[in-house]
């Protein structure tokens, strides 16, 4: 018998199409994420305080967390390097989502220290998982020419979170004890819902992370594809912790051995300290004026500048080259850094931040998207978490030295320290970073090591 007419298949998916909504959605994730997170960032010392505890207990307890993340990150970032990133994105989300919405309920009452302490440590601990694996997302959503546009929308969220986020858990805290952790138990359901919405596989394919005897190939840039750690590495299989510790190490290992990452090891790591160094002594210097808004209004106009400089960021990436906007943004960063020494009140305080702020995402976008571009894609989160790790540490001793150096010297000693700093980070980028960004930009495209849109790495 004559057949009828063949039904037709399922349409066939564009991957490029798909890559480009399934990185709208990364973007969306990372905002959502973000904003939950700085919410309940400011409200956490709020509530310890409220429950009678002394800001020493919420420093320290808010120490304790950083200190969590700056060691817990490249370990966590094994797994997901191994081909387990979406299975750690998403459960992490949702058992953060969890500890916050038991913590949104133990706030109806007057919750004990320790049942306060532990749901906040959970939630950090999965924070702190979900980071470590969502940092190797973007390259498999990303092409290597994409890269600064991907970076900006990441930045592009950032910085609506840093504006937005205190703002509205402020705003929550007002409302009810409970109510802003809820809200960031929410976000954290979105964003492993969004996780789970993402198409284009997430993981690193079994081939790339296969292990082999003895050091694999090198790219053309010097980075290393990977190095073998022994039984268990990429075939699934358990490995020893001999093993484990040897694939976290791999991570700084491929930081020491790139001019990149080297590149956006000394970048991240001095210029954030640089920053937080300068923000508390904002704090301190405005702190007792009698504005009540002056802190606010310094705080907003860097969000708005950076913002600005986020969404201005990738097409200046393609007008001006990557080599020559960091230069460029290097520096003029000692401007508005300088004008601190002669700032008197909050609006000089402010414009001065909002100049460094209007600069710090243009850097941010070109170093972030090199270090993507040139990362070997199965060491991807492993790198990002120790380059993480030590920006953290950075940040963290600088409170304290803006404390030594305000009580100790006077105001302008912080804004002179941060000048002569950031003059010799824009003589250290004039002498490395084009021959670096060419040689990174170079070996990207001969090698492919950034995801095409299609899934392949």
């Amino acid at each position: 018998m004559p057949r009828g007419p063949k039904r037709p298949g399922p349409p066939s998916v564009d991957p490029a199409a798909r890559a480009h909504r399934d990185l709208r959605i990364l973007w969306w994730v990372n905002a959502v994420d973000g904003l939950g997170s700085q919410a309940s960032g400011l409200v956490f010392p709020l509530l310890l305080l409220e429950l009678g505890h002394s800001p020493g207990t919420a420093g320290s307890l808010a120490g304790v967390a950083a200190l969590t993340g700056v060691v817990l990150g490249p370990l966590l970032a094994v797994p997901a390097d191994r081909g387990r990133r979406r299975r750690l994105m998403t459960w992490s989300a949702a058992l953060a989502a969890l500890a916050t919405g038991a913590l949104a309920l133990a706030c109806l009452g007057r919750p004990a220290l320790w049942v306060v302490v532990s749901l906040a440590l959970a939630e950090r601990l999965c924070a702190v998982a979900y980071e470590a694996a969502s940092r190797g997302a973007l390259v498999r959503l990303a092409a290597v020419e994409e890269l600064p546009r991907a970076a900006a929308g990441m930045q592009v969220g950032d910085q609506v979170s840093l504006i937005a986020g205190p703002a509205l858990g402020g705003a929550l805290f007002q409302l009810a004890r409970p109510v802003p952790f809820l809200a960031d138990a929410l976000t954290y359901a979105a964003v492993a819902l969004g996780v789970r919405a993402v198409r284009t596989p997430l993981d690193t394919p079994a081939s790339t992370r296969s292990s082999a005897p003895g050091p694999l190939p090198r790219t053309p840039s010097g980075i290393g594809i990977g190095t073998s750690t022994g039984t268990g590495t990429g075939t699934g299989r358990r490995g020893t912790w001999t093993d484990r510790l040897g694939a976290a190490k791999a991570g700084a290992m491929t930081v020491a051995a790139s001019p990149v990452l080297r590149l956006v090891l000394v970048w991240t790591s001095t210029a954030g300290g640089a920053l937080t160094l300068l923000f508390y002594t904002a704090l301190f210097r405005l702190g007792g004026d009698a504005r009540s808004a002056a802190a606010g209004l310094v705080l907003a106009a860097a969000g708005a500048a950076g913002l600005l400089g986020s969404l201005v960021a990738a097409p200046l990436v393609r007008r001006l080259g990557a080599a020559r906007l960091l230069a460029l943004a290097a520096w003029l960063l000692p401007l508005p850094c300088g004008s601190l020494v002669w700032a008197e009140g909050a609006i000089g305080w402010g414009a001065a931040f909002a100049g460094l702020s209007l600069l710090v995402p243009l850097i941010t976008v070109v170093l972030s998207s090199a270090a993507v571009a040139c990362t070997p894609v199965a060491l991807q989160s492993r790198t990002a978490s120790v380059l993480g790790s030590a920006s953290a540490l950075a940040a963290g001793s600088a409170p304290a030295l803006a404390g030594v150096l305000v009580t100790g010297g006077n105001l302008r000693t912080p804004a002179l320290l941060c000048t002569a700093v950031f003059a010799a980070l824009a003589v250290y980028t004039q002498l490395r970073a084009p021959a670096v960004l060419r040689s990174c930009a170079a070996a990207a495209a001969a090698d492919g090591t950034a995801g095409t849109g299609d899934g392949r790495g």
